[in-house]
């Protein structure tokens, strides 16, 4: 589970520790509360040399032979994942103490300090026509959401309350909880669900929020969409989410962006393509002709003998670059040349005429 070698010294054991702990505690972002707690267990049982000498004499199944309240139990802790990191090696109900206490102090604590839990991320979707992707927009969009109360701050007391030392912590921010598990019973120190966290109450709470800090509300935000932004692509505001609880710093907010599909022009990075078709006569002797582009309607020249499939280039009339001001991509018009499937009596001699010519 740890992923560490058998005859790890107790430092490579709490590094690995150290890091799995990170990477699934709950609290983080795409945590898994069910690997947690088996990391957890599987640390209580190898940085314990009672425990881990039992392993040593017993190989890869543990029965808890004089494992204190785990004692004569029936079936085994499975220890497969020890010798090789299989994720799959442990499962155990939820405990901790003694070192991991300490431990997860200073991991996810700072040392001690206060571990405020951050505000939920919010995900809106945000739909964009094909020229404000290109010249970048800005949008106004309403969220229902956690925000700050600004009744009381974001505190959670009422007005003109007296702020005291939490009667449940005495002022600490975290209490102490003991679970029963099959290795024994451990005590966990968790947040003070009455301060949460802070060591301080109010004499009254907020009458707006009860005491939460936010209230759910409407928030008009106006989202800057850079020009040039993929069709898809997330982007984020720091600080525009959720606020948390108590206070605590908002999440983020995500704006997902999509971008209309366009009746002419397709995009090619900075470049756009834009499709043109002509008359036989047109490619045959040339003409000046009207093409859309994103600043408008304007002439080009198409010259005597143009192919079908041949494009040409409009330079600086693409798509803004988002990172380099008044840098643009270019236009590309690509000519179709369309022949008619019906001709008159007239058109039939005309190019009977050309053939022999050409004949």
């Amino acid at each position: 589970m740890l992923g560490v070698a058998k005859g790890a010294s107790a430092d490579e054991i709490k590094k690995a520790f150290r890091k799995l702990a990170h990477q699934h505690h709950p609290d983080k972002s795409g945590g898994d509360e069910a690997k947690f707690k088996e990391i957890n267990e599987a640390y209580q049982v190898l940085s314990d040399p009672n425990k881990r000498a039992q392993y040593d004499q017993f190989g890869q199944t543990f029965n808890g032979q004089g494992a204190g309240a785990g004692a004569g139990r029936s079936g085994g802790f499975d220890f497969s994942g020890f010798n090789g990191g299989d994720a799959n090696g442990f499962h155990f109900d939820f405990g901790s103490g003694g070192g991991f206490e300490d431990l997860f102090s200073d991991v996810f604590s700072g040392g001690g300090r206060r571990r405020t839990r951050r505000g939920a991320d919010v995900q809106v979707d945000v739909e964009i026509s094909f020229e404000e992707m290109a010249e970048g927009v800005e949008k106004e969009i309403r969220v229902r959401k956690y925000n700050r109360c600004e009744t009381c701050q974001g505190n959670g007391g009422k007005p003109g309350s007296k702020e005291q030392t939490c009667a449940t912590c005495h002022g600490q921010g975290r209490v102490q909880r003991t679970f029963q598990s099959i290795l024994g019973a451990f005590a966990q120190a968790i947040e003070c669900p009455d301060c949460k966290g802070r060591g301080k109450t109010y004499s009254e709470k907020c009458t707006v929020c009860h005491g939460d800090g936010r209230v759910l509300s409407e928030t008009t935000l106006r989202v800057p969409i850079p020009a040039g932004v993929d069709d898809g692509v997330t982007l984020s505001m720091e600080g525009a989410g959720e606020m948390g609880e108590s206070g605590s710093r908002p999440g983020d907010l995500l704006i997902r962006v999509r971008v209309k599909k366009h009746a002419i022009f397709e995009r090619d990075g900075r470049d756009i393509l834009i499709k043109k078709t002509i008359s036989f006569a047109q490619a045959a002797l040339g003409d000046s002709i009207r093409v859309e582009t994103l600043e408008g309607t304007m002439k080009i020249k198409i010259p005597a003998g143009t192919q079908s499939g041949e494009m040409f280039r409009l330079a600086g009339k693409g798509i803004q670059s988002g990172s380099r001001w008044n840098s643009r991509g270019d236009a590309f018009v690509k000519i179709t040349v369309v022949i008619p499937k019906k001709l008159s009596r007239e058109q039939k001699k005309l190019i009977e005429a050309l053939k022999s010519i050409e004949d």
